[in-house]
Parts: structure tokens; C-alpha cells; sequence
């Protein structure tokens, strides 16, 4: 099953990452589960940049489902291009979805997916209404 990332989507990060040696497995190939990673790297890397990383003790962001349609298949060597969008906003979480590209593959994407994240209080492991900023960033666009 392919699941399609909706056209109602805003653009909010990009950034390079490295594939490398280690991400491959048997078959010559980036393995299935580094895709998910490269996701999660972005994600953190865009909510850290504004000041709202995951706080164990505290409040942070947590995903509650996630997937990812593999389109082509990345080998190393060579860097990724995660371009990472913010759809949906609810009152306690929003969807992101990311496009995967090669730095040397043009406008091909390699892979797509996403993930609804949910706001939470850690400790009292309970969801939370999304922070009055983060929801304004949201919301523009950040």
C-alpha cells in the first residue's frame, strides 16, 4: 500500500545528510529502517533549531505513527536531501511529511513518508495542547 503526502503541505526545513557505509545492508542498498531515521534526524534537527527539543523531564514531541513509501532504492556513497513539511495542525499534534532526494539526483525523490506528532507531558505521560509558540510556528509555516 502507498500512502500519497496531501498537496495541502508547507515546507518548513531542509537539510543534508550523509549516507554511509553502515546504512547499507546485504542487498547493496540503504536499509529500510535508515529511511526512518533519516525522517527522524530532520524532525529533531528542525524542532531543535527553534528551541523545542524533546525533554525527557518535561514536554516534547512524540510520534505516534509513522510511514514511509521506498520509491528508489539510495546506495552509498552519497548525501540525502530531506526536505520535511508540516500538514494538519490539531489541537495536540500536527503531521509532518518528508521527501527524500539525492544531493547528485536532481529533482528525483527517492522516498517520501511522514508522521503525526503528538505533544506530551513526559512524566505524567499524558498529551498535551500544543505550546501557544509552537502552534503559532506551525501555523506560519516555520
Amino acid at each position: 500500500m502507498r500512502l500519497d503526502l496531501p498537496a495541502d503541505k508547507r515546507l518548513v526545513h531542509t537539510m543534508t545528510i550523509p549516507i554511509r557505509w553502515g546504512d547499507m545492508d546485504a542487498m547493496g542498498h540503504v536499509n529500510n529502517t535508515i529511511y526512518f531515521r533519516y525522517m527522524e534526524i530532520a524532525r529533531l534537527q528542525w524542532m531543535g533549531e527553534w528551541g523545542m527539543p524533546a525533554n525527557p523531564q518535561g514536554q516534547g514531541p512524540v510520534i505516534v505513527n509513522a510511514f514511509c513509501n521506498f520509491l528508489r532504492q539510495l546506495e552509498y556513497p552519497g548525501e540525502v536531501i530531506v526536505r520535511s513539511y508540516v500538514g494538519a495542525l490539531g489541537q495536540r499534534s500536527f503531521d509532518m511529511f518528508h521527501e527524500m532526494l539525492r544531493t547528485d539526483g536532481g529533482d528525483t525523490v527517492y522516498a517520501n513518508g511522514g508522521a503525526t506528532v503528538v505533544w506530551v507531558d513526559f512524566p505524567a505521560q499524558r498529551s498535551l495542547p500544543l505550546p501557544e509558540a509552537l502552534r503559532a510556528r506551525l501555523a506560519a509555516g516555520a
